[in-house]
């Protein structure tokens, strides 16, 4: 354990005990009494905020302000539960936060978390009025969807007036889509008048606020919304030091066991919309190669099923509808891409395994031989020494590959959001020598350097490594470091994630272990705090800048703002003194080599038109949507031209032959189930243009270097 904790954690028990023997000495009041237990969550938040994290914001007015403005926009993002008055209100107490961290009576959360109630009961009641009248689709309305450009309600007329365009909103596009699968279904299929669509459409919406209302009275329970009041205080801190309490940890630990049939994808709840967070290797979201992350799951279909809209859908009961208890049975989802554009897409559910989450290899035949990795994160399991490592896996793959004759190596780190601080030290050992990796610094600490500390390099030759907005934290130590060595070229979109933190788990519940206390103490939930920032070794942070590639190719996420950079609590970017570190003798020209084929892939017609279309699509994205249906079917229909001409743009023209190693194949042997996810796995590197464009990086590199060592050999 770090020294900086100790006095922490002292802290932490001597302030624990205190209250812990007020309340066990009142018959334990504090099982019976959930305030006893908030004010000891309060209190030991704000201990752990200004001891331990990295560089504390000073918790007064300014700060509880900001606390209150978060905490009213987790609970009302569309701004349509709260009226006006409410927030004025509110500004009676809003500075009262800071004083009941450090102790005070709880009255903010509580004069909030009653209001947020009593709005809901109203609304609830709004929606069947609304539903219960004809919806004119002929009237030049719009709705403005985004809702920090919108204004709370003044009253309960204007509340009732947005309420009726939000409903109307979700019945019009329920409606076409009706319209849509009837006027494509088979001719002898039974046709629907669209009065019958009408009344169906508004029965569904009708059926999706039921769901939607009873989730929130059923989840927003008194202690998941004070959840969301610490993580409304912890998220103004910075964005990664994060609250869980008891039961969201004990889901969390609980979802790592046993088997299941899915997709192979983690999921969240973003302000009640259901999201793609990451996707696992060889499993099916993955290689349909149509989901991505931040990606919203808006729809779930079984085989060919009606599909079941999700709205107003907890996260666990999305997930109970995505998983299945048969192998190779249908799913279907409708996905609302970040871009805006909507995606219907098909897939069979497999048995998640961790296999599939570990380092892979393949070849990629051409011009050259080229050898790929693909790492979807830096894994390490620290309770069990004989587990697998990312580190130890990869230097696998890399000696199968020298094996193999590689004449260049790709590094695939896109997607990859980081993990093991110590794997990602060792894998760059695999192809630098004994020197720095990054620095880490803590609060009023000096920068510490990790070192590669090896003996020998594993692969010397041409290596290139793919990363997009996506790559965080030790995807991006890794790429940061390959560049500051100049031992190979960077290649992906304009900047990675852009998180140059470190986290840990801190217990508020310290003296927990000790059974004397265990009754009283337990229950608290934990703390993931920010407590150091990473470092480059040339001084500068990946925090918020993120890793610039060396080439920089256009990508259909340019212009999400979902970066480390656009959120307003991120740390903030400065300097260190640079650690003392070598750069590579490649013998070939890092500049010309990149140079070209920036000026290839700035005359490239595919990537031309990738830029030219997210952009263009961009003017769709978080705009107002008409509630005419003529106009509402004029931007569905230039959403999805563009979206076609998208993913036309992004086809590669030539498939890329892509094989497995013999060792590979004879590992496999004749099991069906590894060699069909081999096969997979293969034809999506196959398809994917950007991997085609990095092997040509390297096929210039080892070009310049068979030159070179031309022009060294003796006369």
């Amino acid at each position: 354990m770090s020294k900086k904790f100790i006095p922490v954690l002292i802290i932490l028990v001597l302030g624990g005990l205190f209250m812990t023997y007020g309340v066990m000495g009142n018959g334990d009041k504090r099982d019976n009494d959930p305030n006893a237990k908030y004010q000891m969550i309060l209190r030991n938040v704000g201990i752990v905020l200004e001891q331990g994290h990295y560089n504390p914001q000073k918790i007064d007015d300014k700060f509880s302000q900001e606390v209150m403005k978060r905490y009213l926009t987790n609970l009302d993002p569309d701004k349509y539960i709260f009226l006006e008055k409410d927030i004025a209100s509110f500004k009676k107490i809003e500075n009262r936060i800071d004083d009941e961290i450090h102790g005070a009576p709880i009255e903010s959360f509580y004069t909030v978390s009653s209001t947020y109630k009593q709005r809901i009961d109203e609304i609830d009641s709004i929606y069947k009025l609304v539903l219960s009248k004809d919806f004119d689709f002929s009237m030049n309305e719009m709705l403005e969807t985004d809702g920090d450009k919108r204004k709370y309600p003044i009253n309960a007329e204007q509340r009732y007036d947005y309420s009726r365009k939000r409903l109307k909103y979700l019945v019009l596009s329920r409606f076409v889509d009706m319209q849509q699968e009837r006027d494509g279904a088979k001719k002898d299929s039974a046709y629907k008048a669209d009065s019958t669509l009408k009344r169906e459409a508004v029965a569904v919406v009708s059926r999706q606020m039921n769901r939607y209302f009873q989730t929130l009275k059923t989840h927003n329970t008194q202690d998941e919304m004070f959840s969301t009041f610490v993580n409304s205080i912890t998220s103004t801190m910075d964005p990664h030091t994060t609250y869980f309490a008891p039961i969201d940890k004990r889901t969390f630990d609980e979802s790592l066991s046993g088997t299941f049939f899915g997709i192979g994808a983690q999921l969240k709840d973003d302000n009640g919309k259901v999201k793609i967070v990451s996707l696992i290797t060889g499993m099916p979201a993955w290689k349909s190669g149509q989901i991505e992350p931040e990606d919203q799951i808006i729809k779930i279909a079984e085989g060919e099923a009606l599909p079941v809209d999700i709205t107003g859908y907890a996260l666990p009961d999305a997930v109970k509808l995505i998983r299945g208890e048969k192998q190779g049975s249908e799913v279907r989802l409708t996905l609302k891409k970040a871009d805006g554009t909507i995606k219907v897409v098909t897939l069979k559910r497999d048995k998640i395994s961790l296999e599939d989450t570990y380092a892979k290899s393949a070849i990629i035949n051409g011009t050259h031989k080229i050898g790929y990795v693909f790492l979807p994160e830096f894994y390490a399991d620290f309770n069990d020494p004989n587990a697998r490592r990312s580190s130890t896996d990869v230097a696998i793959e890399i000696q199968k590959l020298k094996d193999a004759h590689v004449d260049g190596i790709v590094i695939d780190l896109r997607g990859n959001p980081g993990g093991s601080l110590q794997d990602v030290v060792d894998m760059v050992g695999l192809f630098v020598k004994d020197g720095p990796v990054v620095q880490v610094k803590g609060r009023d600490e000096k920068a510490s350097v990790l070192d590669t500390k090896n003996k020998g390099v594993l692969y010397d030759g041409p290596l290139a490594v793919m990363v997009d907005e996506l790559s965080a934290s030790a995807s991006e130590i890794f790429a940061a470091a390959i560049q500051d060595y100049k031992r190979g070229i960077i290649v992906g979109s304009s900047s990675t994630y852009g998180k140059g933190t470190v986290q840990r788990s801190i217990s508020l519940d310290p003296q927990a272990e000790n059974s004397m206390f265990r009754r009283a103490t337990e229950g608290l939930g934990d703390i993931k705090l920010t407590f150091r920032k990473y470092y480059r070794i040339d001084g500068t942070t990946t925090q918020l800048n993120g890793v610039v590639p060396d080439i920089i190719i256009p990508d259909r996420l340019e212009n999400v703002k979902f970066r480390e950079k656009d959120n307003p609590t991120a740390l903030s970017a400065d300097l260190i003194p640079k650690a003392q570190y070598s750069k590579w003798n490649s013998g070939y020209s890092f500049s010309s080599i990149i140079g070209d084929m920036t000026s290839k892939i700035n005359s490239n017609p595919n990537f031309i038109g990738i830029k030219s279309t997210v952009d263009l699509l961009e003017k769709y994205r978080d705009k107002e949507v008409p509630l005419n249906i003529a106009k509402y079917k004029e931007m569905q229909a230039g959403i999805k031209t563009v979206s076609k001409k998208l993913e036309t743009y992004m086809t590669i023209s030539k498939k890329l032959d892509v094989t497995t190693l013999s060792v590979d194949l004879n590992e496999m042997g004749n099991d069906s189930s590894k060699i069909a996810k081999q096969k997979d796995f293969l034809k999506v590197i196959g398809q994917d243009i950007y991997v085609d464009e990095t092997v040509k990086v390297l096929n210039d590199m080892i070009g310049q270097a068979v030159l070179v060592k031309r022009e060294n050999l003796p006369l």
